[in-house]
């Protein structure tokens, strides 16, 4: 078992970032976890392990944007606060050096404008502190379903989104697409012109009652428009005022 001593990552002896790194568990999902508190680093690899996932530790900022560079992990969990670098920031980082893989923050507060700095920074979801065993490996799952083999590909018009890839294309521009934007573009396309309310997209695209008042699905609406919504043509996706959305021709 992989764990922190002395803030660094072990297993017999001290590695660092460039290290081959041998796990006990060969095929499994891999979860990176970059947290600086040596106690709750261990707790997370811990309850990643026993449900059978692979699991890295880094301790700082530095050394988890190296892991995600040479073992491109399924998933990536980081605290908000880390030593040296915001989480926040990290996750920026890792979004602008392309990685794709869901990010989760670990964080103690859970103001509205907490929840969409988060997003606002590229990750897909958020995990609140103090920590439970149980709601985080929900999450883990959630985010781990196994891939589906397949081929199909959703239309609406010149916009197209391959379920395999997970990524969009519009007018010939291949698009790349975070976990949480792929779920909600693909939820959109499987209704083209029904109008869902706020209700339907959370129960179906975040699949647990992510919030009360925040306005997490407007920040991933916005975020969507940015990407497919070629600038000077018509709108995709339509706020119906009230209601909710809807993906229809102008």
């Amino acid at each position: 078992m992989y764990r922190l001593s002395s803030g660094r990552l072990v297993q017999s002896k001290i590695l660092d970032p460039t290290s081959q790194i041998h796990m006990t568990v060969a095929h499994n999902p891999c979860v990176l976890v970059i947290e600086t508190d040596e106690v709750l680093a261990n707790q997370l690899s811990f309850d990643l392990q026993e449900a059978g996932y692979e699991a890295i530790l880094a301790n700082d900022a530095a050394s988890g944007l190296q892991y995600s560079r040479d073992r491109q992990p399924s998933l990536i969990v980081l605290d908000r606060m880390l030593a040296g670098e915001s989480g926040l920031s990290l996750c920026k980082n890792l979004r602008s050096a392309g990685t794709r893989s869901p990010v989760l923050v670990l964080m103690a507060r859970d103001s509205v404008d907490d929840r969409v700095a988060c997003l606002e920074a590229g990750a897909d979801d958020y995990i609140l502190k103090p920590y439970r065993s149980e709601d985080f490996l929900k999450l883990i799952r959630l985010y781990l379903k196994p891939d589906v083999d397949t081929t199909e590909q959703l239309r609406f018009g010149d916009l197209v989104l391959d379920i395999a890839t997970r990524r969009a294309i519009h007018n010939g521009r291949v698009i790349d697409l975070t976990m949480k934007e792929f779920e909600l573009l693909k939820f959109l396309m499987e209704h083209p012109r029904e109008v869902l309310t706020r209700e339907q997209i959370l129960e179906n695209v975040w699949g647990y009652d992510f919030m009360g008042e925040s306005n997490v699905i407007e920040v991933y609406i916005r975020y969507l428009r940015l990407k497919i919504e070629d600038e000077g043509q018509k709108r995709l996706i339509q706020t119906v005022r009230g209601v909710g959305y809807v993906l229809r021709e102008s």
